[in-house]
């Protein structure tokens, strides 16, 4: 295991490997703080998906690539909303998705599959077989971080559900860093999945 890991960084240079340790730690700071409903969930988030960007780009994986972008966006928005009161006295409140809500997340999921498709149309990459993933879990990860910005506890099935997906695709790629952190947030979702739930339960009993 040791060696996988070391093997997957013998040709990467001190500031590639220095950003992704930065990546790992504020990626699970960000879900730590998700998970406790915290608003620093967004700016120690917005440091890991900036830096994964650059990291993507370099790396040529536009579909990873575009999810940490779309991150990037959406922290900013998440931020605003986590932060902003409703009717001016009370934090968002945590619920789940209505019909209307559902119906928005299966469209944007499918409009985020196109559009990621498209994108590797249009630079005329090559689409391997493990870039189909790449092009699911993106739209997964989109719908996921909107639940999230709206605080629906939809967002951590979702999250569970890309982060399965992502951890050996990021092993197979011989990512080990991020493989590793995705594994780490798999079991953080689960666990935010239960907290959030004995927090909507406490709230809304007869939910």
């Amino acid at each position: 295991m040791i060696e996988f890991f070391l093997d997957a960084y013998k040709n990467a240079s001190i500031t590639q490997i220095i950003l992704e340790f930065v990546v790992f730690v504020f990626g699970i700071l960000s879900v730590w703080f998700a998970k406790k409903e915290n608003i620093w969930v967004y700016p120690t988030g917005l440091i890991a998906t900036v830096i994964s960007v650059y990291l993507l780009f370099v790396a040529g994986y536009l579909g990873d690539m575009m999810i940490n972008g779309y991150f990037s966006i959406m922290s900013i928005y998440g931020w605003y909303k986590w932060g902003r009161k409703v009717n001016d006295t009370e934090e968002l409140p945590i619920t789940r998705t209505n019909t209307k809500e559902k119906a928005i997340g299966i469209l944007l999921f499918f409009i985020t599959v196109l559009v990621v498709f498209g994108i590797y149309k249009w630079f005329d990459y090559e689409i391997h077989k493990e870039n189909y993933l790449d092009i699911i879990a993106s739209g997964i990860f989109f719908t996921g971080m909107w639940f999230m910005a709206n605080k629906k506890i939809e967002n951590w099935t979702l999250w569970i559900i890309g982060d399965i997906i992502v951890t050996p695709l990021y092993a197979y790629r011989g990512l080990g860093m991020l493989s590793l952190q995705y594994l780490i947030f798999t079991i953080m979702a689960i666990s935010a999945y239960l907290e959030w739930r004995k927090i909507l339960n406490k709230s809304n009993p007869q939910l």
